[in-house]
């Protein structure tokens, strides 16, 4: 199978050419399916040499072909290298190979004040609580040094004040390191004129242990909805604020899932963070509520984390000067998905209220037809229906369109037999009186809307839930009743 799979690919593949680049595709194709039986190999090690991430490698060595599955280590990366190279944008690729070239002019001529400071030394650079918190990896262990002065805004101890020292007396090395050569460098970002990358001279390796190990863990419990769990790339920096250098900093939102921000000191007064609730693109020049205001006081050493899309900025340093070490933590995975998102998404603090409103919207109508026994179909059809909406969106237009259609017409059916009003007295009635609770199990039972397209299991344990919750209330209504 593997190998009629393998040829399948050859044949579509095999003469392949990208005609933009004039280069073609020479040698066996990849295959169309990945080889389950191989164990990609850890390229990590080449990450100075790689032209692309070490896990992009990882991930396409199990689709090359069996001859050179085989080959040397080395023989593959070339073979990986040289199709990423052929299909990757040109300006992409002379874009990687230009800031390629920078880092390395500077690794080159560049030395190092603190060694140290290069490969993760844990217990050197974190305090002991923070090290303990990481090592039981539970989220009541984090509780625990940690505190959440504002939804999703976490603050606790972190670095050494060796480490806070060592790091500053690095960058300042580094910046005298600059003038005397006259260097231009790349800033950290669009709206700060002072400070430095730390990866581009040397510090990448460390940086991305920092958040494997210590930002990710904690990243997995409080930060999921933004891909926290899948962090897998960072852009670490120091920013400078001061008298002589930027004084304060606008309101924004980072290019990051989660955003770790520590002060590195020096001496100073001012320089507030100010945070404004999380948004998503739509929103994100959307009110402030009162509840999402929040300032937050540098203290050296001490870290706050928080998401990339919380809204904030940084008040004016009025007196000495402020260093702040800051790391971007960033997940492809999540920015995959989110292209494909059509529903609110759940982290956005602005979406979450337009969809309460929805739901009192619905609440109202629900009031209006009231919780009696003979009127819990017209209660779970209202759920139902807008559970089977949300599952919808993922479809076609068409396919919702046509279910929508079909949904109607059948509480339309439901409507005439007079199941959405009071019905007649009849034997079902009166074992809806006798037992609401397991006449509306029945009828909820003989419900098949048409779900064509629509992944059955999601509706399933959707639709229970709704159920289920609709049944407590009549439960709960039954027993007042009886106890009246």
């Amino acid at each position: 199978m593997d190998q009629r799979r393998e040829a399948q690919a050859n044949e579509i593949n095999g003469s392949q050419s990208n005609e933009n680049d004039g280069v073609s595709s020479k040698g066996p194709a990849l295959r169309l399916y990945p080889c389950v039986e191989q164990k990609a190999e850890n390229y990590e090690d080449l990450e100075e040499e790689l032209e692309f991430s070490p896990h992009l490698y990882s991930a396409l060595e199990r689709h090359l072909p069996s001859s050179v599955l085989s080959s040397s280590r080395d023989n593959k990366v070339q073979y990986m290298t040289d199709i990423l190279l052929r299909y990757s944008p040109r300006a992409d690729r002379s874009r990687l190979q230009k800031h390629g070239e920078y880092r390395q002019k500077i690794i080159s001529n560049y030395q190092p004040l603190h060694r140290v400071l290069y490969t993760m030394h844990a217990a050197d650079f974190f305090v002991p609580s923070f090290i303990k918190a990481i090592s039981e990896n539970k989220e009541e262990s984090f509780r625990k040094i940690m505190s959440e002065p504002s939804p999703g805004v976490f603050t606790f101890e972190m670095l050494q004040p060796r480490f806070c020292e060592m790091m500053l007396a690095e960058v300042q090395n580094f910046e005298k390191w600059v003038r005397e050569t006259k260097f231009r460098i790349m800033r950290p970002n669009t709206m700060n004129k002072f400070g430095v990358v730390l990866d581009d001279f040397g510090l990448q390796n460390m940086l991305k242990k920092f958040m494997e190990d210590f930002i990710r863990p904690i990243s997995t419990v409080f930060f999921t909805e933004v891909g926290g769990s899948t962090l897998d790339g960072h852009h670490g920096f120091v920013v400078e604020y001061g008298t002589d250098r930027d004084i304060d900093l606008g309101f924004h939102v980072d290019d990051a899932e989660v955003t770790l921000n520590v002060c590195l000191g020096k001496q100073f007064t001012g320089g507030e963070l100010f945070f404004r609730g999380v948004r998503c693109e739509k929103h994100v020049n959307s009110d402030t509520q009162p509840d999402e205001i929040f300032d937050y006081v540098h203290v050296a050493g001490r870290a706050i984390l928080h998401c990339g899309r919380h809204r904030h900025g940084a008040r004016a340093t009025t007196y000495g000067q402020r260093i702040n070490l800051l790391i971007w933590c960033r997940s492809s995975v999540f920015r995959e998905t989110r292209k494909y998102q059509t529903d609110f998404p759940s982290w956005c603090a602005e979406c979450k209220r337009e969809k309460e409103e929805r739901i009192r919207q619905k609440a109202s109508i629900l009031k209006s037809v009231g919780v009696a026994p003979e009127n819990c179909i017209a209660i779970f059809l209202i759920h139902f229906q807008e559970l089977l909406r949300r599952v919808g969106e993922c479809e076609t237009l068409r396919r919702k369109s046509e279910f929508d259609m079909s949904f109607n017409m059948g509480i339309a059916r439901k409507s005439r037999k007079g199941i959405l009003n009071k019905p007649a007295r009849n034997t079902a009635t009166e074992n809806a009186k006798t037992c609401p609770i397991q006449h509306a199990k029945e009828q909820c039972n003989q419900l098949t809307p048409p779900t064509t397209g629509i992944t059955h299991n999601v509706i399933d344990s959707a639709g229970d839930n709704a159920l289920a919750a609709i049944l407590k209330r009549m439960e709960e209504m039954e027993n007042k009743n009886k106890a009246l």
